[in-house]
């Protein structure tokens, strides 16, 4: 069962990626991407 969240910017608050993640298996996901808003690497966090 894969559901499809958002990965929101840390520092402007902004969906800046969707990804699908296991809700059963997983806890609360963290990444580090580019942020086109910020102009460059944050942390990602994910949101529904």
């Amino acid at each position: 069962m894969a559901d499809i969240i958002g990965l929101q910017c840390s520092e402007c608050k902004r969906r800046n990626y969707t990804t699908t993640i296991n809700k059963k298996k997983s806890k609360k996901l963290e990444k580090k991407k580019y942020c086109p808003w910020c102009g460059h690497h944050t942390l990602h966090k994910d949101t529904k």
